[in-house]
């Protein structure tokens, strides 16, 4: 299951281990990136300077990593103390030495046989608390692994495979708690987001994305639809250590194009939930796309940023939802301050004073079906944006792209099968997932720039292709990012201004990280089924 190297254990041993002190004040520590989105906030802003946008067009390639599979390549290694770790398909672990690429150790997981997957086999990457490694899995497991060996600590099976439940979130470590959501949303699951103790695996809070009986939100579904409601959780949420909450996406509800089996809002589905980290109960939540028959997950990075709104201080969450809008709300408290355009949206005509969405009457589902601007890709999904304190903006992966959505009801539900009532066209070639049928109509993929302050667009930096890749910023005014044409770039997160690409031969379905090991700075991007890393070329 693993494969060890004496010089790894060695180094090992004189690292640091890494305590919820340090993930509180992981901003201040750059040369490392300790949680999957760099910090608790989720800015994917990193402090290091020494790549500037004079001396970016120096970047070279110093070290590969081939992933032994060829699937999609979703992860963000941590890097902690010269030490990176990242994850591949379906759900190993590799250790590495962070300046050479040096593999130290190997762990491989052979999921169980009855896992169902919508979407491949993915992982996005592994937390960290003390010299202890935490790993979902798509067979809906929590692994611990000694971050020294690989050797696996504690085995916690969470959910049901068979039932269409799997895992492909990177943990969030909180105190002494590991918090993981479960996917499956496809499969008429029920969601929900878990905490387990560090040491043992033990469940300590479980909060369901879908309100049952008795629980406030039931009333927003229909009879007995809540025990297939969806809901799923699929990207790693946020934490404020101040106010001691944390913040998570859920999925769009369950069946995906049927909203007749489920009437009502359908909460907590296509929003954002605010929980209490010691005790799982929700402080509050905010519905973005109530009652979606849509397939407009709020399954996005909850970017947590301390600024100025209305001439006072506000503790403040920026959201670029899936759904065609973005928005600004207080984390303490869930209220709408601002909502504003990414790009062109048909199924609503805009939203009312507290945010929720205007829908139109005429784009409703039929089987003759429905053309909607964004398509079910949305005009962002799940990949991180960045905030970036310099310069004050919001930086987006943005799609332009369509669907045509055929409802077809009623499905019956069958443990194990999909559970959508529908299926669609889309205007993104080449595009997979689920029973899709694809044309050459174009679609296209931008990186834009928000000021949050006016939800105005500053600048847009244009792709021939749309973009799964997540954006990094720099405190050198940097901008990384890439594309589904495989290119990489850096640019000026001032204006957009390119100034240096590479190709890499295959798709970027990831974040860009940074990091330092000894005195240079590396930025590191998963392409295709291989980690690239650069750095400056040495004069």
């Amino acid at each position: 299951m693993r494969q060890l190297v004496v010089c790894f254990l060695l180094a090992a041993s004189l690292q640091a281990q890494v305590t919820y002190e340090r993930l509180l004040r992981a901003a201040d520590e750059p040369e490392n990136w300790l949680t999957y989105s760099g910090t608790y906030m989720s800015q994917r802003y990193s402090r290091l300077d020494q790549i500037t946008p004079s001396n970016a067009k120096n970047l070279q390639l110093e070290w590969v990593h081939q992933s032994r599979s060829t699937e999609k390549f979703e992860t963000t290694p941590l890097v902690v103390d010269g030490v990176m770790y990242l994850t591949e398909p379906p759900s190993n672990v590799v250790a590495l030495d962070a300046a050479s690429g040096r593999v130290f150790w190997t762990y491989d997981h052979r999921p169980l046989p009855e896992a169902r997957l919508c979407c491949g086999n993915v992982n996005k990457g592994v937390g960290i608390l003390g010299d202890t490694l935490f790993v979902a899995t798509v067979d809906a497991r929590l692994i611990a692994l000694d971050a020294r060996s690989g050797t696996v600590l504690w085995d916690t099976p969470f959910a049901a495979p068979e039932a269409g439940y799997s895992a492909t979130v990177s943990p969030l470590v909180i105190k002494d708690k590991v918090i993981v959501g479960v996917g499956g949303g496809e499969y008429g699951i029920r969601g929900f987001v878990a905490a387990y103790d560090a040491k043992t695996g033990k469940e300590v809070w479980r909060f369901y994305t879908v309100a049952g009986p008795g629980e406030v939100g039931s009333e927003t579904w229909a009879g007995d639809s809540w025990k297939r409601g969806g809901g799923s959780v699929w990207v790693t949420g946020s934490f404020d250590p101040a106010l001691n909450l944390t913040y998570w996406g859920v999925g769009n509800p369950g069946p995906d194009y049927d909203k007749y089996v489920r009437q009502g809002d359908n909460l907590y589905t296509d929003s954002v939930i605010a929980l209490d980290a010691d005790t799982g109960k929700l402080k509050w939540h905010f519905q973005f796309t109530p009652h979606d028959e849509l397939d407009y997950d709020s399954v996005q990075i909850p970017v947590l940023v301390d600024m100025e709104w209305k001439d006072r201080p506000r503790n403040l969450m920026l959201w670029a939802n899936r759904n065609g809008f973005w928005y600004v709300l207080d984390r303490a408290t869930g209220e709408f301050l601002q909502g504003k355009l990414i790009d062109k949206v048909t199924w609503a005509k805009g939203l009312d004073e507290k945010g929720r969405p205007i829908p139109d009457p005429a784009k409703a589902l039929t089987s003759e079906g429905l053309q909607i601007f964004p398509g079910v890709q949305g005009t962002t999904n799940w990949y991180s944006p960045s905030y970036n304190p310099r310069t004050g903006l919001f930086y987006v992966s943005t799609w332009v792209n369509y669907s045509t959505i055929y409802s077809r009801r009623p499905t019956d539900y069958v443990e194990g099968r999909m559970y959508t009532s529908g299926y669609l066209r889309t205007s993104v070639p080449s595009l997979r997932r689920g029973p899709i049928n694809t044309w050459g109509d174009a679609a296209s993929g931008a990186v834009r720039a928000f000021d949050p302050k006016t939800g105005a667009m500053e600048w847009e930096f244009k792709m021939a292709d749309v973009t799964d890749s997540g954006v990094l910023t720099t405190a050198s005014d940097l901008l990384f990012t890439g594309g589904r044409e495989g290119y990489f770039y850096a640019l000026d997160a001032r204006n957009g201004e390119m100034l240096w690409r590479v190709t890499l031969g295959g798709q970027i379905s990831a974040g860009p990280m940074t990091y330092k090991a000894g005195n240079k700075q590396y930025v590191s991007i998963a392409s295709g089924s291989s980690l690239f890393t650069f750095a400056l070329r040495e004069e």
